[in-house]
């Protein structure tokens, strides 16, 4: 029998795309040891049959924190459950993952962090692109091209079948620009380094699917101190293009660097979570002009030898969460860039609602 003494006894809240994936990195790492599946409906005993059918199972969160007495929990429920989860956990001297966004409001996700510092418990947030090689060197080489910089970005879903649901039921608490939009909002803070100081953003209900509070379409505007500027795009449903779903570019003075996803961007793509991570290539191309006003330096492509798969990310994700544990790292940083990528997603959100600029403090 293996030893398990040493093992982190972790609880898995939330057993589906992400939840699943997750569960999957900490099954198949020593390291851990999952001590219980939680979900309200059947996909915890989908997950459990996947990974062998050992686990044990809970329907209610709040009983399962309570009979398994976990070191650390990951969450990957849906939004409006996050803060009670994760405060409850750190109530429970549990460490936390939990998936983005950090929570649906931005004081829950200040609450969320108070609890955290309270209980002197690590709290990891899951901001997959940071863990991804292919999106470093993207943020890296945009920080080459000078100032300002003019940043273009989308993901626009085609979703049916078992994603619209997932999209509806994501909708019932946050628009696809708060939900998705906080991880190139992050990305975008990372390439300028600069205080944004300004938002705006439209939005369109599509559907009579969602809450009438809501909308399926948006597309946020950021404005930053040093005149850098960035947009993003997000639509979810069945009725949404799938033309040029797939933009992650920025240029500036000295040129652009741009993602070009020639698989991944491809028809019936848009509403793959394999495909929202993928990058296979880096378009470099530099502005600088001879005599002649012709380009000096020719195009670069980049091909990207470390493409992680989504598993892989979750994977490398889950290391990084057991490394700030184990060696204390201190993630004071991390946890107010998740905090300040949300106030920055809700202040479009509220832009969207009242059609004006949000001026940000």
């Amino acid at each position: 029998m293996a030893d398990t003494s040493n093992k982190l006894r972790i609880l898995v809240a939330g057993c589906g795309n992400m939840g699943a994936s997750h569960a999957t990195a900490y099954h198949n790492m020593n390291e851990f040891e999952i001590c219980g599946l939680v979900s309200g409906g059947d996909t915890k005993k989908v997950l459990n049959e996947k990974l062998g059918g050992k686990y044990a199972l809970f329907d209610d969160y709040y009983a399962a924190l309570e009979a398994t007495k976990p070191d650390a929990v990951s969450i990957s429920t849906y939004p409006d459950t996050h803060e009670a989860f994760a405060i409850k956990a750190f109530e429970n001297g549990c460490h936390v993952f939990v998936e983005k966004p950090l929570a649906d409001t931005v004081e829950g996700s200040e609450r969320v962090v108070a609890a955290a510092v309270k209980a002197n418990k690590k709290l990891v947030i899951g901001y997959i692109l940071r863990h991804h090689p292919s999106w470093e060197k993207f943020i890296e080489l945009s920080q080459q091209m000078g100032k300002p910089l003019v940043m273009r970005m989308n993901l626009n879903q085609q979703s049916s079948g078992k994603m619209w649901t997932l999209h509806r039921n994501l909708m019932k608490s946050l628009s696809p620009i708060v939900d998705c939009g906080v991880h190139y909002i992050d990305v975008m803070c990372q390439m300028v380094r600069s205080k944004p100081v300004a938002v705006h953003a439209i939005g369109a209900r599509l559907t009579e699917e969602i809450p009438a509070g809501n909308y399926n379409y948006g597309q946020l505007q950021i404005r930053f101190e040093d005149g850098s500027v960035g947009w993003y795009e997000a639509g979810w449903g069945p009725m949404i293009s799938e033309t040029a779903f797939f933009i992650k570019d920025v240029f500036g003075p000295k040129g652009s660097v741009s993602i070009v996803a020639k698989s991944a961007g491809g028809k019936g793509k848009s509403d793959s979570i394999e495909a929202h991570t993928k990058t296979e290539s880096l378009l470099v191309h530099h502005a600088a002009l001879d005599g002649n006003e012709q380009f000096k330096k020719s195009d670069e492509w980049i091909d990207l030898t470390d493409e992680p798969d989504h598993q892989e990310l979750c994977n490398r994700e889950q290391r990084y969460f057991l490394k700030a544990i184990n060696e204390n790292i201190d993630l004071t940083d991390h946890m107010q860039d998740a905090v300040n990528s949300l106030r920055i997603a809700f202040a479009c959100d509220k832009s969207v609602l009242s059609g004006q600029v949000v001026t940000l403090a």
